[in-house]
């Protein structure tokens, strides 16, 4: 009977939703994990598309979901907000200061990882998902962009670009991509600086190989919110975009609401 009970309760509790993951919880992936919240009111059965958020160097899946403006740009827009976690401090992806000489793989891996769980657990429509990020999860959305461009349909990478060198080329076809940066950004600035031995590639730089590889047109200027903006398309209708706001290393969640309504609008997302 002592036995039975046991089971019982086990039962209980593998089933209780105090042990599911979400906004509060760590979902864990083998040895990596990732926080997940859906919009406020959703019925948990229809499909939403989702924000993949990556954090900054030091930064936690935990401390993107305690940001007030963050769920609440979630809840706004309808859809959910996933925040991944670097394994370490800092993402592991090539010229990192922690790993110069990484490939970056270990990541791609995580990201797949986390698109195939999400998919399996939760209402989310894998093929509406912005991937963005903000510093070091910049460069983390630079090299999604350059090698995982399949597996999102847009992305945001907001005052973060590759280490040095910036590649020639990419291995994924081209993408819907809008950068975002400060123009008097001291910590990530637009043409770089030296940290240790490596350095954090030139926006420019950046924007000029990405044009070339995906075959982007010439540049049309916009204004967007604070924001002054170059935009160029390609023949196959993606957007390559580069906006700029008056300030340092910092960015607002009401950017990222602008790109996703942008996007929705014109059928990306």
């Amino acid at each position: 009977m002592k036995f039975l009970s046991a089971l019982t309760i086990a039962a209980t509790l593998s089933a209780s939703p105090l042990l599911a993951c979400g906004a509060e919880t760590d979902c864990k992936i083998g040895d990596r994990t990732y926080r997940i919240h859906m919009p406020a009111g959703h019925d948990g059965a229809s499909t939403v598309g989702a924000i993949v958020f990556s954090h900054g160097y030091r930064g936690t899946a935990a401390g993107i979901m305690r940001n007030r403006n963050m769920l609440k740009l979630a809840d706004d827009l309808g859809v959910a907000l996933i925040a991944t976690k670097s394994l370490r401090d800092d993402w592991a992806i090539p010229g990192a200061p922690s790993d110069m000489n990484n490939s970056g793989e270990v990541e791609f891996r995580y990201f797949d990882a986390v698109i195939d769980d999400v998919s399996s657990r939760f209402a989310v429509d894998p093929g509406k998902l912005m991937a963005t990020g903000f510093s070091a999860g910049g460069m983390m959305t630079w090299n999604l962009i350059c090698h995982r461009s399949d597996s999102f349909a847009a992305f945001v990478p907001v005052s973060g670009t590759f280490w040095d060198p910036v590649p020639d080329t990419c291995t994924t076809p081209p993408a819907t991509v809008l950068h975002i940066h400060g123009d008097a950004d001291r910590t990530v600035p637009l043409m770089g600086r030296n940290i240790g031995q490596t350095k954090q590639g030139e926006v420019p730089r950046t924007l000029e190989m990405y044009a070339a590889y995906g075959g982007f047109g010439p540049v049309k200027t916009a204004q967007m919110l604070d924001m002054g903006c170059e935009m160029r398309e390609n023949d196959s209708g993606n957007m390559l975009g580069f906006c700029m706001f008056e300030g340092g290393h910092s960015f607002k969640s009401s950017y990222l609401k602008m790109a996703w309504e942008m996007f929705e609008a014109d059928g990306t997302l």
